[in-house]
């Protein structure tokens, strides 16, 4: 709807005198005001919980069976002739590797390697019923085994049994967080640690993963702690204990696993190596323990034969101490486990709700705490070659925990055997990959703050160890966000020539502004924290005068100013109070302020605080371009009589542009040019000085 309206205003002491002169009519949309009384759009909160309400009203049967037990989505839909022999291969092989992993991981976390092994049985078959991913595999993983060591390491020696006893304990902890995080929805709390603090984070972490194994290899104890400079100082100090045998056999087991890794990911037909490489590893250094009996290559050692037992966890007088490493577990968790998860989800099609994937790890760690297992998560090497291997349903997860159970019930007596630093080759070929160099060289090129937040993690997480590391990631990236929050981007508008459109002049050199007018656009949410510096910037942009794309009458300084609040979605009571102090200062200096496309709810609070009243509702428009033409139309009254169009020519000097435009000039009716209906060219009757006005033709 359009409407013709004439403006002459008089908010302003200049105003006044040319609110008598004649004007053309200025066709503008009208701004539909809402009253006090209008109801304000549902708080979010409330939003959600009707929303949430009316979703579960309309659920049915089986849909409620699936949101508790997830796997009936999968398991009613089942294909038994295309899924089953894709998840039977994909069961085998993640299994497979599945058990001499989950050894290695217990002796990186410190525990015996009968608790890698219980940690990948129970939780397995609780994800498979809880979990919402078809394609994750849960399990011991080796960032959570570093931080259960380097925790609980603090705390008791670990060879003392409350060692063990606290790290069941932590996978209770982790488990009631994760389930509480999912029953609230919290999982987007996540969100606010950026991926340059992760990439930092699990870059420097593998790295003392790889040197904390250093001492299988070597031959002699090595420091425990996550900081590299006393593990490389323990190393050097240590070197005349150095034993040949464990390192040669260590390296030649290590090529081993790295050589299958990248033919399994660089040839299709070889995808099997990568799963295999792990029992591989364990096979060649079990036959040569048992073919040639070497004395100086360490052995796991007797392994308890059976099912874990029952039990509920003890020493809770210890959970308060657990708390941080329980939370950051918890974020690794989210981080490792959704992250995949959604990944995976995307790429089988299907959907995936966070929050229940993050109750189904609660509840297999809770679970998993009840049979002797120490803190679990989804996996990315066995996720990603489960993936590979064709897994369709979580039946591949369940084949995975009848392997497991298998090893515990009859292959015990043949892990005694497996040497220490096998165990050690296959921890370091899995970290491998999580060293991300190439990331940083991206993020140089990309973005030098995210650069920066990579550098600042990975350093602090070397230097001062996996605590300190994540602290000041996290704290950076939140002040990162502030920073983002508190100084919004504001650009100042032009018209892009022959259009009605304005646009940032920054990244559209050809936009032109006109004299005595600035249009200032805001990206971002009004409140607190940034309107001193949005005034700020407005202070800036009114003295920015001298341009030489300014069109329209010379004036000496600025009389309006249009703020472009369309990207604005909210305004707070402290930016509603500031709004009017700026038009207070404007005011007392002869300036006229003027808002455009503010939304719904913007627009209602600010006529519930007085704003609009006070400016004057006809200084609110629908386009930046209304608000223009008003303003231009009471600058040219500012700068004396309006001219004809024959004298808005003969002071107009076009530029080269505008000389090769007249040569393509057409007529136009003014409602065609006005509208953008047709492309627009320069012509005497269409004065770029004039454009906003859009003069009518006789």
């Amino acid at each position: 709807m359009r409407m013709e309206l004439t403006y002459a205003s008089t908010s302003l002491p200049n105003l006044s005198a040319a609110a008598t002169m004649p004007h053309r009519a200025v066709k503008i949309i009208p701004l539909e005001h809402p009253s006090p009384s209008t109801p304000s759009s549902p708080p979010q909160l409330s939003s959600a919980v009707s929303k949430w309400t009316a979703r579960m009203k309309q659920k049915t049967f089986d849909e409620w069976i699936e949101m508790f037990v997830p796997c009936y989505r999968w398991i009613r839909i089942y294909n038994w002739n295309d899924y089953l022999q894709a998840d039977l291969m994909a069961g085998v092989t993640v299994g497979v590797m599945l058990v001499p992993q989950s050894m290695s991981y217990a002796k990186l976390a410190g525990l015996q390697p009968i608790y890698g092994l219980y940690s990948g049985f129970v939780p397995i078959f609780v994800y498979a019923i809880f979990g919402s991913s078809r394609q994750l595999a849960i399990g011991p993983v080796a960032l959570v085994s570093l931080l259960v060591s380097n925790v609980l390491g603090s705390i008791v020696d670990p060879s003392d049994d409350l060692y063990t006893e606290l790290a069941i304990l932590l996978a209770l902890m982790v488990g009631i967080m994760e389930c509480v995080m999912g029953l609230l929805r919290l999982g987007w709390l996540i969100r606010f640690i950026s991926h340059s603090v992760i990439s930092g984070f699990t870059t420097s972490s593998a790295i003392v993963i790889a040197l904390s194994q250093a001492k299988y290899f070597l031959g002699y104890d090595v420091d425990g702690s996550s900081k590299i400079i006393p593990v490389v100082t323990s190393i050097i100090n240590g070197w005349d204990k150095f034993l040949w045998q464990p390192f040669i056999m260590g390296s030649f087991i290590l090529a081993i696993l790295l050589i299958m890794k990248h033919l399994g990911k660089t040839r299709k037909n070889m995808r099997f190596l990568r799963a295999a490489g792990p029992l591989t590893a364990v096979v060649v250094g079990t036959a040569f323990v048992k073919i040639f009996h070497p004395s100086s290559i360490s052995l796991v050692g007797n392994i308890p034969q059976g099912l874990p037992k029952f039990s509920i966890p003890k020493d809770l007088g210890h959970a308060t101490s657990l708390i941080p490493t329980a939370m950051l577990i918890t974020g690794v968790a989210i981080l490792e486990s959704v992250g995949i998860a959604k990944a995976l989800a995307a790429k089988n099609g299907y959907e995936l709700d966070s929050n229940q994937e993050l109750f189904g790890l609660g509840v297999a760690n809770i679970f998993g705490s009840m049979f002797s297992a120490y803190p679990t998560t989804g996996s990315f090497s066995r996720s990603a070659v489960n993936h590979e291997s064709g897994a369709k349903t979580g039946l591949s997860g369940i084949l995975m925990g009848i392997i497991m159970c298998c090893a515990l019930l009859f292959m015990t007596p043949i892990f005694e055997y497996i040497p220490q630093c096998a165990l050690a080759a296959i921890v370091i070929s899995a970290v491998v990959g999580l060293v991300d160099y190439d990331e940083a060289i991206f993020l140089w090129r990309v973005d030098k703050k995210d650069f920066l937040l990579w550098t600042l993690t990975s350093l602090t997480t070397l230097f001062l160890g996996i605590e300190i590391g994540v602290l000041v990631g996290v704290g950076f990236s939140l002040a990162f966000v502030i920073h983002e929050s508190a100084n919004p981007h504001i650009a100042v508008l032009g018209r892009l020539p022959g259009t009605t459109v304005y646009r940032n002049i920054r990244q559209y050199p050809e936009a032109y502004k006109y004299s005595g007018i600035v249009v200032v656009r805001i990206d971002a949410p009004i409140y607190f924290a940034n309107i001193s510096y949005i005034k700020d910037r407005l202070r800036e942009y009114e003295l920015e005068i001298d341009e030489p794309t300014r069109r329209g009458p010379e004036m000496e300084r600025v009389y309006f100013v249009i703020l472009e609040m369309a990207p604005v979605t909210y305004i707070d009571s402290s930016a509603n109070q500031a709004l009017k102090d700026l038009y207070i200062e404007y005011r007392s200096r002869n300036i006229q302020l003027a808002i455009s496309n503010p939304n719904r709810d913007v627009l209602l609070s600010l006529t519930r605080s007085g704003v609009v009243d006070l400016i004057g509702k006809e200084w609110y428009f629908v386009r930046v371009h209304d608000a223009v033409q008003t303003c231009l139309q009471h600058v040219q009254s500012l700068n004396g009589s309006p001219k004809t169009p024959e004298e808005l020519e003969s002071d107009y000097k076009p530029n080269l542009f505008h000389r090769v435009q007249k040569q393509r000039t057409e007529d136009f009716t003014s409602n065609e040019l006005e509208w953008g209906v047709r492309q627009v060219s320069i012509s005497k009757e269409t004065n770029p000085s004039l454009e906003p006005l859009l003069q009518r033709k006789p």
